[in-house]
This record gives C-alpha cells, sequence and structure tokens, in this order.
C-alpha cells in the first residue's frame, strides 16, 4: 500500500512537471481600435458626411428663416384668413425640416455605428487568429476601465498587432517559446 501511494505521488509531481506553461498576452482594446488606420479612414469618412449634411441643413434653415423674416415684415398688410394660412405653411415646412434633420443625423449614426462594429469584430478576429497562429492560450483585452492592473512590457502584444493590422509588417508568426 505505501508502494503505491508513493508511486502515485510520484506521478502527480512528475504529471504536474510535464504541464505545458500556458502563453499569454494582452492588448490595448482601445488604442488598437482607434489606431487601426481603417477605422481612422471610417471616422474621416463619417465626419465628412456629417458635415456635409449638417451644411446642408443648415442652408434650408437660413433659406427658411428669409422666408420667415419675409413673412413678418409683410404680415401686418396680409388678411387674418392669409395669414393663418401662411403662418401654417411656416409651420409645416418648419416641422418638415425638424424631421428631415432627425431622418439625416439618425441614417448617419446608424451608418458611421455598422461600419464601426464591422471594424471591432474585424479587429477582434484578428487578434483572436493572431493568438491560434502564435500558439497563445490567453490573450486579454485592456480597456479604460482598466480590465488588466498590471502586465508585464513583453506581455503586451498592442504595437505587434496595431503593425500588423496596419500591414505596417509582414505577418509572420511570432517563434514558439
Amino acid at each position: 500500500m505505501k508502494k503505491f501511494l508513493w508511486i502515485a505521488g510520484a506521478f502527480l509531481v512528475l504529471a504536474s512537471c510535464n504541464q505545458q506553461i500556458e502563453k499569454t498576452g494582452y492588448v490595448n482594446n482601445t488604442r488598437v481600435v482607434s489606431d487601426f488606420k481603417e477605422m481612422k479612414v471610417a471616422q474621416e469618412k463619417w465626419t465628412k458626411k456629417n458635415n456635409e449634411v449638417r451644411a446642408e441643413l443648415e442652408e434650408k434653415a437660413k433659406q427658411f428663416q428669409i422666408e420667415v423674416q419675409g413673412y413678418q415684415t409683410i404680415m401686418k398688410s396680409m388678411s387674418t384668413a392669409n395669414r393663418e394660412k401662411k403662418e401654417q405653411e411656416l409651420m409645416t415646412k418648419q416641422q418638415g425640416l425638424q424631421r428631415e434633420q432627425q431622418a439625416k443625423m439618425q441614417e448617419i449614426q446608424q451608418g458611421s455605428q455598422v461600419e464601426i462594429d464591422s471594424i471591432i469584430n474585424k479587429v477582434k478576429s484578428y487578434v483572436e487568429d493572431y493568438g491560434k497562429k502564435n500558439g497563445y492560450t490567453y490573450i486579454y483585452g485592456d480597456t479604460e476601465a482598466s480590465n488588466i492592473l498590471y502586465g508585464k512590457e513583453e506581455l503586451d502584444l498592442t504595437d505587434k498587432i496595431l503593425k500588423e493590422l496596419n500591414g505596417e509588417e509582414t505577418k509572420t508568426t511570432e517563434t514558439k517559446e
């Protein structure tokens, strides 16, 4: 019985010595996504589109304001019926402009969100593939909320992944440690 316990104990010690060391790393999610060239291009595109739509809407608002001022200039000389008709017209036009503004801003917001979500999914997928190719057991994500309070600098994969994502270096796998 003692011999069996000794053999079992020796087996457990040997088995624990033969366990693989798990390879881990971490990535600053915020930096990878914000410094990814594709994200910068998308942000510039949607900012430009937003500015164009705002300029178009501001021009329409100015034209409407000119129409209101023109009405205010002549309203005292108008009959009550014509004045009420014109005021109703102007109110309907103002509501239409507000609906158009809301619709266009919502369209921009939704379009940009879809593109940003797609880019974020692309980054996640890339990090996953990177981990698999390079033998990582875990790659943790660090955010502004500081999920990782401490990590050795050599475990920070942010710069490597950013360079590869941005095409700044050929996609080579690390040497397995």
